[in-house]
């Protein structure tokens, strides 16, 4: 852990100033991981959940992406001139985020996906894994539309019409002068959603996507060993989101450097 002073080096940051809970939390994961990595019990349960990290991340990761598209679209059309994008983007936002995401994960799977499948001919909308992308990308989509809404009218006007009077478009102003601002600004409550998805991953083993939940089921029904696997899969959740965290706030360092 280290901060960068004037200078450009970084200088480590003095343990007493480490949060306390870091360092407990630090020890806790050193004593699993020597607890885990002593037993061939668990070292067959991690061997056995190691698809299922895969799957997990991938999960997390197209969900994400769908979900940065979805918000972008519905943020710029709540902020649109044209009352009927505004009516549109707001139901779907308010709809949205009204339903649990379980719900919704559901309804998707088992209501609008079966339909496509009907209407289009196209058999992978049956896949659960394509099913489990669009929940919960169109669930966080509307999430981090408020998000990229709030963003952007951070940015003050006048920066906008300064654009335009240098004989920018519309859409020029909002691309070179507005996102990239609005960015640096929204990557702190965006980088906390990326998190929160990672965890509501887990709402894909209902239908059946072999991610790290499903796969500890499987290994329980496999084994009978329960609180083995569940121990293994809390640890690997934590560590993953303990990651995740630690890389958003790298993220948002390097943002403030380039801003």
């Amino acid at each position: 852990m280290a901060r960068g002073p004037a200078n450009g080096r970084a200088v480590p940051v003095p343990l007493d100033r480490v949060p306390w809970w870091a360092l407990v939390l630090a020890g806790l994961l050193l004593l699993a991981a020597a607890r885990l990595a002593g037993s061939e019990v668990y070292r067959e349960t991690l061997q056995f959940l190691a698809g299922g990290v895969v799957v997990t991340l991938l999960l997390t990761v197209a969900s994400f992406g769908l979900a940065l598209v979805v918000g972008l679209v519905a943020a710029l059309a709540r902020l649109s001139r044209s009352a009927v994008l505004r009516s549109v983007a707001t139901l779907y936002v308010e709809v949205v985020r009204g339903v649990p995401l379980l719900v919704l994960l559901l309804y998707i799977a088992f209501v609008i996906t079966p339909w496509l499948a009907d209407f289009t001919g196209v058999r992978w909308w049956r896949d659960n894994v394509v099913r489990a992308v669009l929940g919960l990308g169109i669930g966080y989509g509307a999430y981090l539309a408020e998000v990229y809404r709030a963003g952007i009218e951070a940015i003050p006007r006048g920066q906008v019409e300064a654009a335009l009077s240098l004989g920018m478009s519309r859409t020029q102003a909002l691309r070179y002068v507005v996102l990239p601002q609005a960015v640096r600004i929204v990557l702190p409550p965006m980088g906390n959603d990326f998190v929160a998805l990672l965890k509501d991953s887990s709402l894909a083993s209902v239908i059946s996507v072999t991610e790290l939940t499903y796969s500890g089921n499987l290994n329980v029904a496999r084994t009978f060993r329960a609180f083995e696997t569940y121990n293994a899969v809390a640890l690997l959740y934590l560590c993953m989101t303990l990651l995740g965290s630690a890389g958003v706030r790298v993220l948002e360092r390097l943002a403030r450097a380039g801003g």
